[in-house]
């Protein structure tokens, strides 16, 4: 009999994510974050080249809860947490499943510094106490890729890479290659916590920018034993600025062939009328399960991953 019926988590996975799903959920009661719930169907999609998002009916699959977190959060609501599912048209693989569990949240008058520092909190209410090791994105490569990511050229950053190099990848997309093949495996090597900060201002994203030299977001991500786990930003409330960055993401989308997406413009009306001053951050649910009970991939805790679903 075909045995791809049966889930691939083991008992000992799904029972690790009930745990982790309540941990976290304390988590936030404890300190008086709402829970809230936000549609996994929309009209409009992120601009971004990282994020290929899923279209189901003429509408999109969510790739994030992002926009409608915020334009609840421009009503003064608070600060607020989602568990949510998200999408992304994405490879399959031991860290990456097209259907996934996020958890996204808000603190209105936060900066960075002190959402980082809780979701260091957070992680470690999963994962257990450890050191924090916190490095800059530039000392990152400086010290384990032997670049300089600022000013090298891209042809010092293709040379220090293992194997052929890709045809078409611009600067970000060979320092994205280094980290793989030449960061994470040493971040692998650390005990506890991770945290990169000071990305670069092409890597904002949805983050602030702090002018320099040179320009760096106000973004920071969080590492355990090599595996991403969270990104999080001073969050951007200028909507001009916001429109702007997406006119640029679809136009990079454009030049590399690619359809242009719609732009969510409840989300800019919301920027518009007033974002307060925020911090948030992502955390990839499944991940952190799968970090709880050592195991090296996400099937060993998803019921059903892509390939059974």
């Amino acid at each position: 009999m075909d045995p791809s019926w049966r889930p691939a988590a083991t008992p000992r996975g799904l029972a690790a994510r009930a745990a982790t799903l309540r941990a976290i959920r304390e988590f936030f009661a404890q300190r008086g974050v709402m829970e809230v719930e936000t549609p996994l169907l929309g009209h409009a999609a992120v601009p971004d080249e990282a994020t290929r998002p899923l279209g189901c009916g003429g509408m999109f699959l969510s790739t994030s809860p992002e926009p409608a977190m915020k334009r609840l959060l421009a009503t003064g609501c608070g600060p607020i947490y989602q568990i949510t599912r998200a999408f992304r048209d994405e490879e399959l693989g031991s860290l990456h499943n097209p259907e996934f569990t996020m958890l996204e949240w808000y603190r209105p008058g936060w900066n960075w510094e002190a959402l980082a520092r809780e979701a260091v909190e957070l992680m470690q209410t999963v994962l257990g106490p450890g050191p924090v090791h916190e490095f800059t994105y530039a000392q990152l490569f400086r010290n384990w890729a032997g670049v300089d990511a600022y000013n090298d050229p891209e042809a010092r950053l293709a040379a220090m890479l293992e194997g052929p190099v890709p045809s078409g990848l611009d600067r970000w997309g060979l320092l994205d290659l280094l980290l793989v093949q030449r960061v994470e495996p040493v971040l692998r090597t650390l005990d506890g916590v991770v945290m990169v900060t000071r990305f670069p201002a092409e890597r904002a994203a949805m983050a602030v920018i702090d002018p320099g030299p040179p320009p760096t977001a106000r973004r920071f991500e969080l590492y355990a034993r090599g595996v991403e786990l969270v990104n999080g930003y001073q969050e951007l409330t200028d909507w001009q600025e916001q429109a702007a960055r997406f006119e640029h993401a679809n136009r990079r989308l454009e030049a590399e062939g690619r359809s242009p997406l719609p732009v969510d413009r409840n989300f800019l009306a919301a920027l518009r009328a007033g974002l307060p001053e925020c911090a948030g951050a992502a955390l990839g649910v499944d991940r952190l399960v799968m970090l709880s009970v050592g195991a090296t991939s996400l099937g060993e805790v998803l019921a059903f991953p892509f390939d059974r679903a």
